[in-house]
């Protein structure tokens, strides 16, 4: 037995075995670049070529658009699949993850003739050739591409950036045509000309998906009178039909008028304006309009009034008369209950025209303005005039010199604007290449049954797009996109487009490129069908102008993937995750496109219809009071400010707590995505509280395992032998790795976090670190080795739960890992996810009784708080501890002593005291007699159960500062028995540590 007066040469601390870690406190700025090639490109080429033979798991990326800078709501969606993608690769899985990009359309091809005309390049940019219009396009999107990619590598996303698509790729774009010719053959794309979504500001067709709507538009809206004449008191009279719109100019286009069968219509008479015919249910309201008592001549049912005529308001009332039309769509409860109707600028309007054989008429140019056939009883009244300006006021005008306007005011609605120009839209009659979804409608719908939907309800959001579409416009007025694949006759102006065009139209972009069909000469005939070129080579056909709407581009993206299975089936992705904009856009895009390719080649129908298994939406990024993001409210959030850490205050040396990369992905990670979004500096702080927390955790478990070997102990250790506080921790550390691994596998980012952050901060570092501290560096070697497996594990697993959120700190941690550790361990990239849920770490008798233990823990702790604010103690090991049961008459009360009694010798490590005595009855004279003491109460089942603390009946341990040592030794020399025995063990180890000392006379032997 080592002798107690013997002298260190040093001191006691140098018997510690203190943790030792490289692992800095914060990330370096210059090994960012490192971790992340480790744990993106070179990860990706790893598991690519290691795992060949490995189930592949496909996440298809919805392509961003390449204009513009990348904001915070690409990072939420490019980081939600990354994390996926991490988390697939740790479950065994092969990842493909291939990025793409969306380059052709409007945006781009502004942006490009902004830039000509900067250049000098044109004049005007009507007059850019659409050949210089494209080759600056192609030139924009390019360097987007490489700017956004740049953007998204610096974020941690693994994937095969080197063999990246993009819709503006020869590849690509010849794979588009033929799923295009597909539907041709299968008579699916059809042309006509009837009214569409038209903008204005940007000169071209537009579909639903894109379309924004606002709700606080403003319309100059009218009660007008159209003049007809009905039998009133069996006596034919004119009478005024009363319609309301709020586009009154296309009135101008008006070819009919509706009333609703099944409502009660009554004449009116108004001392101002005359005889009007109103619905029923909307008397009281114009009354009040009217500011006059309107009183009731007769009435009429809506079915009476169908077929009708009238006379044209604003032209010819000598004209033949226009037919009153049956129209259940009129509305009893706003207007007048009758509708003027313009089939050439609505939708409605359209069907139920031409259901009864009247055409669409729209006098209106591209620029939406009227022309001259606006106006036939003055062409130049209207003409050039803008149908949402001046053009709408000049109609009014009109009609109030006609004496046709009743009344005339604001009216606040909901109504489309172009999503690029942020400018109103309106509907106009143009000729438009169509999808007809109608035949393909149920089969897309029944496809949906077989695809997971993340959340639940956005299933149905998609079901009612589908379901709401009758047809696609897919034709666009732009030069920068992909060429509909039609020819035209020069003299007749019909197109033609057959599968046999199509196909020798594809054979010529196979060649040449889809850049020609703008480069060549208007007579080339290269692109015409040779059965169509007339004897003397002159043909008669020339190639159309319009391009294929952006959602068919990206829609058919799909077939970018590769495809697992047998050449028959066709390609399915895993998961398709995007935001909840994408019901209208791409998600029903792909659907539509796939299906159509699927009934057009008469592939089964009933396999994998949809080009995905699994839709997961995500919602938007919104401002912390939950404003939407612009740059004119100043409130717009860049990635690079979260990963730099300047949205938060500053550190005390002035600089930012710049946390990199994984700053941002935690937030991410932590965010229930299936809702909208806030970003605020409270939750900032928290991501970058955590990270601290993590990287803190990381370096003490680096450091206690400095020295060691997991070949030793790993699978032979029977952890039934082990002290309670590491089976607890095993218990625990089990139970936080399946819930965090179920989390991961339903995509409940954020609960996964959740757990991981309270396992971290609670059981962790709350119970095992600071249980351990005093074992580890202080105890035997047998109980720290037992501790350094028990954290071995725990490391492995948190490498598992933090390696989809926080790559880059896990491959620091590897960076930092003991040698000796690392040299008998798998990358934690490259293993599979650890859960730990062998046979050897269960023990279902603990589990039943951890609550009573964790809570006895508990009723300790706030007794100590007590006695620190009393001013008796400091550390928790400043007292000893009685454990009191009343009785053992109950169950409840036997069960509480059993687990005392079986755990006793473990109990001063699990509390993190100095001592703990059992007693059951009364508590012991000497807890009453002490200096102090302090009495704290749990309930267990029913019963009573008191913990007393007091102060120690032992000196302070020099060594280790437990009151374990005799009371008569000196201060500086005072040891307990269990540090006797470890200087011993040292001193074995290392001769010399001690310098020979005196033999002292008088010293009481060790207790």
């Amino acid at each position: 037995m080592l002798n107690p007066a013997r002298k260190l040469l040093k001191n006691w601390k140098s018997t510690l075995f203190l943790p030792k870690s490289s692992l800095p406190p914060r990330p370096l700025v210059r090994d960012i670049p490192k971790y992340l090639k480790r744990c993106t490109d070179d990860l990706y080429s790893w598991q690519r070529d290691s795992r060949k033979s490995s189930k592949a798991f496909c996440l298809h990326d919805g392509p961003p658009y390449a204009n513009g800078p990348l904001h915070i709501g690409h990072a939420l969606n490019k980081i939600l699949k990354d994390i996926t993608c991490r988390f697939q690769l740790l479950e065994g899985r092969r990842v493909d993850f291939v990025p793409g990009w969306d380059c052709h359309g409007l945006p781009i091809e502004l942006e490009a003739l902004k830039q000509l005309k900067r250049d000098g390049a044109v004049g005007k940019v009507e007059q850019a050739p659409p050949a210089r219009i494209r080759q600056t396009a192609r030139h924009l999107a390019q360097r987007t591409v490489e700017k956004q990619m740049a953007s998204f590598r610096r974020w941690g996303i693994m994937a095969d950036w080197h063999n990246a698509w993009k819709t503006m790729d020869s590849g690509f774009e010849i794979r588009q045509l033929n799923v295009f010719r597909e539907m041709v053959q299968a008579g699916l794309i059809y042309r006509r000309y009837k009214p569409v979504y038209w903008s204005p500001s940007s000169k071209t067709a537009l579909a639903e998906a894109e379309l924004e709507y606002k709700a606080d538009h403003l319309s100059t809206a009218a009660y007008v009178k159209f003049p007809m004449r009905i039998p009133l008191k069996e006596k034919l009279t004119t009478v005024n039909a009363v319609i309301w719109t709020t586009t009154p100019w296309t009135l101008s286009a008006n070819r009919a008028i509706a009333v609703n069968p099944e409502l009660l219509y009554l004449v009116l008479d108004s001392k101002i304006h005359g005889l009007l015919l109103v619905a029923s249910s909307r008397r009281e309201e114009f009354q009040k309009l009217c500011q006059e008592d309107l009183p009731i001549l007769d009435q009429f049912d809506g079915s009476s009034l169908v077929g009708t005529r009238y006379c044209d308001p604003l032209w010819d009332p000598g004209s033949d008369l226009r037919p009153v039309l049956p129209g259940i769509f009129v509305s009893s409860e706003s207007g007048s209950g009758i509708v003027h109707l313009a089939p050439g600028h609505g939708v409605e309007d359209y069907q139920l025209c031409l259901d009864h054989h009247i055409s669409a008429y729209a006098p209106v140019d591209d620029e939406g303005r009227f022309t001259y056939a606006a106006s036939p009883g003055d062409p130049q009244l209207l003409a050039g005039k803008s149908v949402l300006g001046e053009g709408s006021n000049a109609v009014l005008e009109l009609l109030r010199r006609k004496e046709l306007l009743i009344h005339r005011h604001q009216h606040q609605h909901t109504y489309p604007y172009d999503w690029r120009s942020k400018l109103p839209v309106i509907i106009r009659a143009t000729e438009q290449w169509f999808a007809d979804v109608t035949k393909i409608q149920n089969l897309a719908l029944e496809s949906l049954d077989q695809v997971q939907f993340i959340p639940l309800n956005s299933q149905e959001r998609l079901r009612s797009f589908v379901k709401d579409r009758s047809e696609w416009c897919i034709s666009r007025q732009r030069a920068w996109g992909i060429p509909i694949p039609a020819l035209y006759n020069v003299e007749s102006g019909e197109a033609i487009m057959t599968p046999e065009v199509v196909d020798h139209i594809i054979d010529v972009v196979r060649r040449r490129g889809t850049d020609a069909w703008w480069h060549d000469d208007e007579s080339e005939p290269e692109w015409i069908l040779p059965a169509l070129r007339t004897d003397d080579s002159q043909h008669q056909y020339r190639r159309g102008k319009d391009t294929m709407d952006v959602w068919f581009d990206s829609g058919t993206s799909w077939t970018a993937m590769a495809n697992e299975d047998s050449a028959e089936k066709l390609p399915v992705a895993d998961v398709c995750l995007e935001g909840s904009d994408q019901h209208r856009g791409w998600f029903q895009s792909s659907l539509l496109t796939r299906v159509a390719l699927q009934t057009a080649s008469g592939r089964d129908k009933c396999i994998n219809a949809a080009p995905f298994k699994t839709l997961v939406t995500h919602g938007f990024t919104l401002d912390s009071t939950g404003r939407k993001m612009s740059k004119s409210l100043g409130n717009v959030v860049s990635p690079d400010q979260i990963m730099e850490g300047t949205l938060l205050r500053p550190l005390k040396n002035g600089a930012y707590d710049a946390m990199g990369p994984d700053a941002l992905r935690l937030w991410v990670a932590s965010c229930d995505f299936t809702s909208d979004i806030r970003v605020s500096e409270e939750a900032l702080e928290a991501v970058n509280s955590a990270l601290s927390k993590y990287r803190v955790t990381f370096k003490f478990l680096l450091g206690v395992l400095s020295d060691f070997d997991p070949v030793t102990y790993v699978g032979t250790t029977d952890s039934t032998k082990f002290s309670i506080a590491s089976r607890i921790a095993l218990i625990q550390l089990r139970e936080v790795c399946q819930r965090v691994h179920q989390h991961y596998t339903t995509l409940e980012y954020s609960k996964a976090i959740i757990e991981i952050n309270k396992y971290i901060n609670t059981n962790l570092s709350g119970l095992y670190i600071e249980i351990s501290k005093d074992a580890l560096y202080a105890g035997s070697s047998a109980v720290r080795k037992e501790m350094q497996l028990v954290f071995f594990l725990i490391l492995r697993c948190l490498q598992s739960m933090l390696g989809p959120s926080t790559p880059l700190l896990v491959e620091e941690t590897w960076d930092h890992t003991p040698q000796n550790v690392k040299n008998h361990l798998e990358h934690p990239f490259r293993a599979q996810w650890s859960q730990f849920g062998r046979p050897e770490f269960q023990d279902a008798a603990l589990e039943e009784q951890m609550p009573l233990l964790l809570s006895t823990g508990a009723a300790i702790k706030r007794a100590q708080e007590v006695a620190r604010r009393n001013g008796n103690m400091g550390s928790s090991l400043e007292c000893f501890v009685t454990i009191q049961v009343r009785d053992l008459d109950t169950d409840a009360s036997r069960f509480a002593m059993e687990a005392f009694e079986r755990h006793h010798r473990d109990l001063e490590t699990l509390f993190v005291i100095s001592k703990v005595n059992l007693c059951v009855g009364p508590p012991p004279p000497t807890i009453l007699a002490a200096k102090w003491h302090q009495a704290s109460r749990l309930q267990f089942r029913g019963e009573d159960i008191t913990v007393w603390i007091y102060k120690p009946e032992k000196a302070k341990c020099a060594r280790c500062w437990r009151y374990a040592a005799p009371l008569e030794a000196k201060m500086e020399e005072a040891l307990c028995g269990r540090c006797k025995d470890v200087l011993d063990e040292l001193e074995r180890h290392n001769p010399g540590l001690f310098e020979p000392a005196e033999p002292t006379i008088g010293v009481a032997p060790a207790a």
